[in-house]
């Protein structure tokens, strides 16, 4: 039997994927317009993608990629449907393409058609704000760490847990991982630095203890092989707001340069 995301097999993760596409508005027997396409997001990775207090979706990837589409004149329907949601929908045509915070990948590399990199991550470790007991990895020994399923962090976690000797839990939404640290069921967190500074800024609870790990660069994808006209689109678009000041300033609205 094929399998799917999570160990489900495939076919049921597609039925929950087209249940989930269909609750959003739309359906799997669209027509196609020309210069218009479908882009799956997640629900909620902030400031990459979130919903303000109005109930839109803004961020880092929401502003570039209308960014993007004025510039280069196409229109778009966005999906929320979460991250690995989002991928199984590039993947099984229910969208044209993604963005929602994605790291490149040798891996994905096999399964999808990246754009030019639009912004460069890397990886903190947070803790409680009132927890003065880890200040490093040697401090997680026999301890329980938070991560989020398919992230950088997580893979960054998954690397050095022999080394350090903690356990990891997995969390498919960040704020749920956010809040298993501040109940303590769990002592800390990885997680990407403008993901972990900005809501830090937004009263999370959460502070940082380490330097910044190297970690990957994010970019837009389509499905491989598929939709090469979207992707020269957006390369092109992308440099084009990268040259004027569109870019820096969607950077500057999200992300404090303090």
């Amino acid at each position: 039997m094929k399998r799917g995301i999570g160990g489900f097999p495939r076919s049921a993760v597609l039925l929950l994927l087209c249940a989930a596409v269909i609750a959003a508005g739309f359906t799997g027997c669209r027509e196609r317009r020309d210069n218009h396409f479908i882009i799956a997001t997640d629900t909620v990775f902030a400031p990459f993608v979130f919903q303000n207090a109005q109930g839109e979706f803004v961020g880092i990837d929401m502003g570039i990629l209308a960014a993007v589409a004025e510039d280069q004149g196409f229109t778009y329907e966005l999906i929320s449907v979460g991250f690995h949601a989002a991928l199984a929908a590039v993947e099984s045509g229910q969208a044209d393409g993604v963005i929602a915070g994605m790291s490149i990948t040798e891996e994905r590399r096999n399964r999808f058609d990246f754009s030019q990199p639009y912004f460069d991550s890397g990886v903190v470790m947070a803790i409680s704000a009132g927890n003065f007991d880890i200040t490093g990895y040697e401090d997680l020994r026999g301890r329980t760490v938070a991560v989020k399923t398919g992230t950088e962090g997580s893979r960054f976690a998954e690397s050095i847990q022999g080394q350090f000797g903690f356990q990891l839990v997995y969390f498919d939404e960040s704020p749920f991982m956010y809040e298993a640290v501040r109940a303590g069921h769990a002592v800390a967190l990885f997680e990407d630095y403008p993901v972990v500074t900005f809501g830090i800024h937004q009263g999370s609870g959460l502070k940082i203890v380490t330097d910044m790990e190297r970690g990957s660069s994010f970019g837009f994808a389509v499905r491989r092989g598929q939709n090469a006209e979207l992707l020269r689109m957006f390369d092109e678009g992308l440099a084009n707001i990268m040259a004027d000041s569109t870019y820096r300033a969607i950077l500057d609205r999200y992300i404090s340069t303090e």
